[in-house]
């Protein structure tokens, strides 16, 4: 994984929350004090927060954990970490040497992309009446791109930031739907305990576009892959790639 599942939860919730709703709240608090958190209780992030206990409850609930005790868990150990791309004690050959990498991050995706499943999505896209396209931070932006260019041709898709409106989406679904996934990493279905909720997993046609992995989820029906750098810095660019990749070849194929 890139990033842990508390920034995924936490950031999906503050960017689709009001900002002045309790549950907005209660993760800016929890951010803004992460440091203080590994041991707080229930009635303290209460009284901190000035809710009731009940509206913890409901938050941990609403944004996808199965309980406080889940999100005890995750702020004992944070998981927040940022790479540094470049070393140099100059600004221009910092600027330069994080340029490259995103340069040869973009040739990886040119030279090993699979373009026989680039078309085989691109027909699944244009058959498929109801469509979500998914992705977690960063990898939502790659999914939110492909959806506005996608509606610039016509075709109407889904997709949501809230990490809990993605999955409420998924586990929805059925044959009818068409699911396509942005993961870098192939790790979207790990920040989920899905283990009692594979059978609906099985229901939607599933796609995910990601960097090359020895496996997959076995619901996950078709893959769209390429090489990576596997560092937190250039995945973005690749994805976005991608996702601009698709919506060219879409429109050749079915609005040219």
């Amino acid at each position: 994984m890139i990033y842990g599942k508390l920034p995924v939860v936490f950031l999906s919730t503050i960017a689709t929350e009001k900002k002045d709703s309790t549950n907005s709240q209660i993760a800016t608090y929890i951010l803004e004090h992460i440091d203080q958190m590994q041991d707080v209780s229930i009635r303290e992030l209460a009284q901190d927060c000035h809710v009731a206990m009940s509206s913890i409850s409901r938050f941990c609930k609403e944004i996808g954990l199965k309980d406080f005790a889940e999100l005890k868990e995750l702020l004992a150990d944070p998981d927040f970490y940022f790479e540094e791309q470049s070393q140099s004690s100059s600004m221009q050959k910092r600027i330069d040497d994080y340029g490259q990498k995103v340069c040869e991050s973009i040739q990886m995706v040119q030279s090993t992309l699979n373009q026989q499943q680039l078309i085989h999505l691109c027909q699944d896209l244009y058959h498929y009446q109801k469509v979500g396209i998914f992705g977690l931070l960063k990898a939502q932006t790659a999914a939110m791109n492909l959806q506005t260019d996608l509606l610039m041709l016509g075709k109407q898709v889904d997709s949501y930031v809230s990490y809990f409106q993605q999955m409420e989406h998924i586990l929805s679904a059925d044959e009818n739907d068409l699911i396509i996934v942005f993961s870098y990493t192939g790790s979207y279905f790990d920040y989920e305990n899905l283990r009692a909720l594979q059978k609906k997993l099985e229901a939607p046609k599933i796609w995910m576009i990601t960097s090359a992995q020895q496996e997959y989820p076995y619901f996950v029906d078709e893959v769209l892959t390429f090489q990576s750098l596997q560092d937190q810095g250039s995945h973005p660019y690749q994805l976005q790639f991608i996702a601009s990749l698709i919506a060219q070849e879409y429109f050749r194929r079915y609005k040219s």
